[in-house]
């Protein structure tokens, strides 16, 4: 089965806008942030195992805290979705990303924690029931985030797949509250879920690429994994061989120092020149 959920994109939001401060002098936030930052993906990399021993700690140590709590399921999430090939090891891992996530949304968002495990109806209506300002918004976009990459993990299990509709439940709740959550990721992620089939199939690839374009509007074009995931999810999918090299060019001829989007950035040009070298044989 396909991966619903793109790799590059699990790793791309999982920092998102704040991580949360916490009762350790918002050490957790600014652990976010200087990753987030990071103009090397393999700094991240080697470095992982310890930012995750770190987050661990803070999370145990203050269950009660929602900023902790995100910060070590965005960790644990980051690791499993981006830097780890063994399967097995990446729904481990992606099942603590997940704990954790799910601690936090609780700790803030108690009406959606408790729909989670029930059928459709019942989360939808929480969710656009309860979640109606920018912070509730933002609670619901790190769980989600966090939650898209526990579901790629298993990507081959029907029985997880079936949450997909309440994944871009939460997203379009988000997007309707507060867009520019993320520099616009939550765009992004319906874009992808959006673009898996071609509308003679029943997808809604027109609406995907509004989604795509939106992003980069609302990250005034900084933001270059959206581009990416554009050319990668919607223009393969047309196959618009015009749209996608001139976004594949975009990426990789762009500055990717942007803050706390370096580190996609970065990511987003290695992701480009694999399609840049792959796209004679696919067009």
């Amino acid at each position: 089965m396909r991966n619903i959920i793109p790799r590059g994109i699990v790793l791309a939001a999982l920092f998102a806008a704040a991580t949360g401060c916490t009762g350790f002098g918002g050490l957790s936030q600014s652990l976010g942030e200087s990753i987030a930052s990071q103009s090397d993906p393999a700094v991240v990399r080697d470095g992982a195992p310890s930012y995750l021993i770190l987050a661990d700690t803070l999370a145990r140590r203050s269950p009660d805290d929602a900023g902790a709590q995100f910060t070590a399921g965005r960790l644990y999430g980051t690791y499993a979705g981006s830097f780890v090939e063994d399967p097995e090891r990446r729904r481990i891992l992606s099942q603590t990303a997940y704990d954790y996530a799910r601690s936090g949304l609780c700790l803030r968002l108690e009406a959606v924690c408790e729909t989670l495990d029930g059928r459709f109806p019942a989360f939808r209506d929480a969710v656009n029931e309860t979640v109606d300002n920018e912070d509730e918004a933002e609670t619901l976009y790190r769980f989600a985030a966090v939650w898209a990459g526990w579901l790629r993990a298993r990507s081959d299990d029907y029985a997880a797949l079936a949450d997909l509709p309440k994944l871009e439940v939460a997203f379009e709740r988000v997007i309707a509250i507060a867009p520019e959550t993320d520099h616009g990721f939550a765009h992004v992620y319906q874009g992808v879920l959006l673009s898996q089939r071609p509308a003679a199939l029943g997808g809604e690839p027109e609406e995907a690429r509004a989604h795509f374009e939106r992003a980069i509007e609302l990250s005034g074009g900084r933001n270059l994994m959206a581009k990416a995931l554009f050319a990668e999810n919607y223009a393969r999918l047309v196959y618009d061989r015009e749209l996608h090299d001139r976004l594949v060019t975009e990426v990789i001829e762009a500055d990717p120092a942007a803050g706390d989007l370096t580190l996609s950035n970065r990511l987003a040009q290695e992701r480009a020149q694999e399609l840049r070298s792959s796209a004679d044989s696919f067009f």
